[in-house]
């Protein structure tokens, strides 16, 4: 089949590339910046991945591609590992909004002119999309959306914002004869120094991997094999559309995530961090405490239900498969 990613060309869309490739698939990557890149040759000696240019907001000669796509993967996104300033958090809104309104535009003139329009339209969301929340798990038919807790920064409702704009715009789009799907993503863990994995790795082999303001809050995960596998299983099933939640099984408090983690890395000490600690690292380090207290405790209800079944299922196997990995 012929797949488009567009914003491909993070750790996300790399490994998924690569992985679509490995399968005998096209694989035609949206960037700004247009070049082609070599297949791993231990995956597919042949295969490249195509990248046509795109602003991710205006129509163009890009929209041409979508003519005999069968599926269309939007990860397109200002990253969130920033500081939360007013233009960043309108850079983040702009960035997914945008894409989303324009990806749907060219699917529906691709129908138009053409015919046909891709089947599936897998677009990425987020977890943060859920109430900060301890005591209960949030799957898609019981989780709260949002909501203002009297205890966390306000700021953090725009992420929330942030996630309802970016699903609406699909809900929005003209697209009837495409399958939508959100995929409410949690923190994809895999192998990459570049990934969220490669940069906790990196905090706990410094003895950094303690704690964070007491630890208590949840950390939603999923390992980037079994987010290739839930990917494979949307596809396939014809009966899947709306929003997914696109993660493990049991998620755990960050002071037990990261234990896990020290384990498998044989480091034996984790400093730990207050609140305001956290605070001074993350404006050193340009990124928002938001992604370390928030509390993410999200449950993959949809894909259990639907008979889905996780390579990786706890914190404890991923870890070790992961840093095994790497080591290898």
């Amino acid at each position: 089949m012929k797949f488009i990613i567009a914003g491909g060309t993070g750790h996300i869309g790399s490994t998924l590339s690569q992985d679509l490739l490995a399968k005998g698939h096209d694989v035609t990557v949206l960037s700004r910046g247009a070049k082609h890149i070599a297949a791993e040759k231990d995956v597919n000696a042949k295969g490249i991945v195509r990248q046509v240019n795109w602003d991710g907001v205006n129509q163009g000669p890009w929209f041409s591609e979508f003519h005999d796509a069968d599926v269309v993967i939007n990860l397109a996104g200002r990253t969130v590992d920033c500081r939360y300033t007013k233009e960043n958090l309108r850079q983040m809104m702009d960035s997914r909004v945008d894409s989303t309104r324009i990806i749907g535009k060219a699917i529906e003139i691709a129908e138009l002119k053409s015919g046909r329009a891709p089947a599936v339209w897998l677009q990425m969301s987020t977890a943060t999309i859920y109430s900060h929340r301890f005591d209960q798990p949030n799957d898609e038919a019981t989780g709260i959306i949002g909501g203002t807790e009297p205890d966390v920064p306000r700021y953090w409702d725009y992420s929330i914002q942030i996630a309802r704009n970016w699903e609406d715009e699909m809900a929005k789009a003209n697209t009837p004869s495409t399958r939508r799907v959100a995929l409410r993503t949690a923190m994809v863990m895999g192998k990459n120094p570049d990934s969220v994995f490669g940069v906790l790795s990196k905090m706990t082999r410094l003895g950094l991997g303690g704690p964070i303001g007491g630890g208590k809050q949840y950390v939603s995960w999923i390992h980037e094999v079994d987010f290739l596998r839930a990917l494979d299983f949307i596809l396939v099933r014809e009966d899947i559309s709306g929003a997914i939640n696109i993660c493990a099984p049991e998620p755990l408090p960050q002071k037990l995530f990261m234990q896990e983690l020290r384990k498998a890395w044989g480091v034996p000490i984790g400093l730990p961090a207050t609140a305001w600690m956290a605070e001074i690292g993350a404006f050193v380090l340009r990124t928002d405490t938001e992604l370390l207290l928030k509390s993410r405790r999200v449950v993959p209800g949809r894909l259990l239900n639907l008979g889905f079944e996780f390579k990786f299922p706890n914190w404890r196997q991923a870890a070790e498969d992961l840093v095994k990995s790497i080591q290898n």
